[in-house]
């Protein structure tokens, strides 16, 4: 999990699935892909796989580690409901955000009639949570306006659109039920453009409905140049976040044994030790990968490259070295 997030409308993100496949236009320049892929075959990298799709199971329980409330993006370098994901991996991560209610989740989705279906039978108990929230891709007419039908007949307490990349004008869309709006603009190499009168058109229709907006960018090749000023200001709106206050602080240690918190589900069974504060891997299965945490980590390969470069630099004795004599 990223402690710090650069996207303007999250804290902090949080991948327990990487990789994902392309299913709509929105997905043609994917940010996600395009870091993934640079590192693909890069021993020990989290991406070493690039963006094929992969269950992290390792990083399940990482949310209950942290004691400071954070707006966490789940799965901002993947889609919690792609087909590849099985029905009790989802599970158990929404288990570990009903735990750790301290937090505000965002879940986005481009898979909008397996978000509908599973929020109305498997996740019917964690929709209504209001410290989760859910929602659905929305880039043009054709494939982004549906999927927020899909939403709006979910039980979510809060439900939200992530309009971008806005490719085209969605006209009027019914907002009755959606809770938050972000609009933005496709930013990198070849990003397509947007029309500011289709984010004036939203942002309307966000003010008529009462609906919280949030205007992310421009985008533009060179997004930082174009900015994300919308006439003259910035819409930084959301809506209001309902947490629980963590049991422990870390200046109180003996509060952490209070917590302790067992997640299980067909694949995997997880232990959060709360005197650490920290999780141990107790038994894995179904080709989840061998998740046993005893042994300290190692660095990857990759991490240690510049110190070995280092090594070679200098002599036995720590001085460096002054090469062959001539």
């Amino acid at each position: 999990m990223a402690e710090h997030s650069s996207i303007e409308w999250t804290d902090a993100t949080w991948n327990p699935v990487r990789g994902c496949t392309k299913i709509s236009p929105g997905c043609k320049h994917c940010y996600a892909e395009t870091f993934a892929e640079r590192f693909r075959g890069v021993p020990g990298h989290p991406y070493e796989q690039g963006f094929d799709l992969r269950l992290v199971p390792e990083k399940l329980v990482e949310p209950l580690r942290w004691s400071r409330p954070r707006m966490i993006f789940v799965n901002s370098m993947s889609d919690l409901f792609h087909e590849g994901v099985p029905n009790e991996y989802i599970l158990t991560v929404a288990d570990v955000m009903r735990a750790a209610n301290w937090h505000t989740y965002q879940v986005l989705t481009k898979r909008a009639d397996r978000l509908h279906n599973l929020l109305r039978t498997t996740l019917r108990t964690h929709a209504t949570l209001p410290h989760t929230w859910w929602g659905v891709s929305v880039e043009d007419q054709r494939h982004g306006v549906p999927r927020i039908d899909e939403l709006r007949a979910t039980p979510a307490a809060v439900r939200f659109l992530s309009i971008e990349p806005l490719l085209e004008d969605l006209g009027t869309i019914d907002l009755s039920g959606i809770h938050w709006v972000i609009v933005g603009g496709e930013s990198g190499p070849g990003a397509r453009p947007m029309n500011a009168a289709w984010v004036e058109s939203l942002r309307d229709q966000c003010a008529a409905a009462n609906v919280p907006f949030f205007f992310k960018q421009w985008g533009g090749v060179q997004k930082k140049k174009t900015g994300r000023s919308l006439d003259g200001r910035t819409y930084d709106h959301q809506p209001v976040r309902i947490t629980e206050i963590p049991l422990w602080t870390h200046r109180k240690p003996e509060i952490l044994r209070l917590c302790q918190i067992r997640i299980d589900c067909g694949a995997v069974t997880h232990e959060f030790l709360c005197s650490q504060p920290a999780f141990r891997v107790v038994q894995a299965a179904r080709g989840y990968g061998d998740l046993s945490h005893d042994q300290q980590p190692r660095s990857p390969a990759w991490a240690n490259s510049g110190q070995r470069k280092r090594e070679r630099s200098r002599g036995h004795n720590g001085t460096r070295s002054q090469g062959p004599h001539r």
